[in-house]
């Protein structure tokens, strides 16, 4: 299989289903920012961080990759001629949206209460946690606007609004396992 197809040589390019859109389109820049912060999330699973975080970190891309089929799918050909839906892959559930809650609380129970906003920053891997958590708000804006005149799968939307908690709470608790500061935003005085 080629890598170059060359028909989105002209600015446009097809959705899951076949129907062409130009490059800049709500739908395109909504699955691509799911992907960019797929790939940040990747390289937070690279650093020197506890297996179990990395393993999250895998079940989550795993998720992300349904998340960014679902927006790439065309509403009007998400159901084939045969009555069957045309992502035939497990779908965003409740219970992915559990399980990142359950995480979050599960690291919250180790971390001192909030009583700031947090600067980013403190560690390098810390860092690309929130580098991510910021890519996923934007992914959830976009959604949120293509679901204002094309409806996306409301668990979806959930998802990316959860993972953004858990990306923030995630940058916490590893501040605290790399003995990193955690720096409390206290507005500077005039």
């Amino acid at each position: 299989m080629k890598i170059y197809t060359k028909t989105g040589d002209k600015g446009t390019t097809a959705l899951f289903g076949g129907t062409r859109v130009p490059k800049h389109h709500i739908r395109i820049d909504s699955y691509g920012t799911v992907d960019e912060l797929n790939s940040h999330l990747g390289l937070i699973r690279d650093q020197d961080i506890d297996t179990h975080y990395k393993k999250m970190l895998m079940h989550i891309q795993d998720r992300l990759f349904t998340v960014g089929a679902i927006l790439a799918t065309d509403p009007e050909k998400a159901i084939l001629k045969n009555g069957k839906e045309r992502l035939n892959i497990p779908k965003i559930s409740e219970e992915n949206i559990e399980r990142l809650e359950q995480e979050i609380d599960n690291m919250n129970t180790a971390l001192p209460p909030m009583t700031h906003f947090v600067l980013p920053g403190g560690h390098q891997t810390v860092s690309f946690c929130h580098i991510a958590r910021c890519v996923c708000r934007r992914a959830e804006r976009l959604a949120s606007a293509l679901n204002d005149f094309d409806p996306i799968d409301p668990l979806a939307m959930t998802y990316l609004n959860r993972l953004s908690d858990y990306l923030f709470v995630l940058a916490r608790k590893l501040s605290s396992d790399l003995n990193a500061d955690e720096v409390k935003w206290i507005p500077e005085k005039q």
